[in-house]
């Protein structure tokens, strides 16, 4: 298999088994220069152990895998210098300051002082931290950690990042700060893999991997994902959604459900037909609801859909 062209990262059918169970079942992508892919899926579904096997520290079973060019296996030492990993619990020294945390890691991979001050400035700035640079690690909130683990992994410039789910737990305003460090990233030219737990998120990246129980379902951009969905989606906006869901469940023509806090999204074969049919259902049952329409699917309607497809039900 030929490595496509300005493929920082190339991921050919990775497999990783621990003891009966499979972590990681041949999955296989690759990950542009200039680009954020987003790793997408629940708990369990192999998006860590992914990561770990692509920075070097897990070896895979089976397959292989290059990280600007380096193969992970065979010149681990390569692919490090060219890689930054960010795992969930990254390793910040909270009885150090800010600063001695980035110096750290500039000294760890060989950065000289004036470039480090120049870079930890400008990271800093961009995180919205620069007013913390003396405070000590062990005292910074949650997002800020996040935020700092970023600036110590991102200080010695590398060509590609691998981030593990690191905006979950994140408030909001540490979550646009972390995105737009990513994005600026890009137009450098960085490598970016992220995984996350958030959809949302999903749609901020160029190209998406959906990932359950080990294997890839789909990849591709989100709008190309939701336009092959080849399904069609109802919103029902209901003040008692839980009764909404229970009473149409059994309904024909539905392969998922999926709760929306305010309401119900439903992915069914034909939406024409169906939105008639859930509106008698749910008249007939006097269960109210405010709007009952079509709506454009989510990133989130088809990884449900897909995975309830895999598991055989659409509860």
């Amino acid at each position: 298999m030929m490595e496509p062209a300005h493929s920082a990262i190339v991921a050919q059918g990775l497999g990783k088994c621990f003891a009966a169970v499979r972590a990681v079942d041949a999955v296989s992508f690759d990950v542009r220069a200039g680009e954020i892919f987003g790793l997408v899926g629940p708990d369990g579904a192999g998006k860590t152990t992914t990561l770990r096997m692509l920075a070097g520290i897990l070896p895979p079973d089976s397959g292989r895998a290059t990280v600007a060019g380096f193969d992970v296996a065979r010149d681990p030492e390569g692919a490090k210098h060219a890689l930054s990993y960010m795992p969930q619990r990254f390793g910040l020294y909270e009885d150090l300051t800010v600063d001695e945390n980035i110096r750290f890691y500039a000294d760890l991979f060989g950065v000289k002082r004036a470039e480090r001050e120049e870079r930890s400035a400008q990271l800093l700035a961009a995180a919205g931290m620069a007013e913390f640079r003396r405070r000590l690690a062990g005292k910074l909130s949650g997002g800020m950690k996040q935020k700092l683990g970023l600036v110590c992994a991102l200080i010695h410039r590398p060509k590609v990042i691998l981030l593990d789910e690191p905006t979950t737990g994140v408030d909001p305003v540490s979550r646009r700060d972390f995105w737009r460090i990513l994005y600026e990233l890009v137009a450098e030219g960085v490598a970016i893999l992220t995984s996350t737990a958030y959809l949302d998120e999903a749609e901020r990246c160029h190209r998406v991997a959906l990932m359950d129980r080990g294997r890839l379902l789909f990849c591709d951009t989100p709008a190309n994902l939701k336009a092959g969905m080849g399904k069609g989606v109802v919103s029902i906006v209901a003040p008692e959604p839980r009764r909404v869901r229970a009473a149409l469940e059994r309904a024909e023509g539905i392969s998922s459900l999926l709760l929306t806090g305010d309401g119900v999204h439903i992915v069914v074969d034909d939406a024409g037909r169906r939105m008639a049919e859930f509106a008698a259902l749910l008249k007939g049952a006097q269960i109210p609801f405010d709007t009952l329409s079509q709506v454009a699917p989510t990133i989130e309607d088809l990884f449900v859909d897909a995975v309830s497809a895999g598991a055989g039900t659409h509860g």
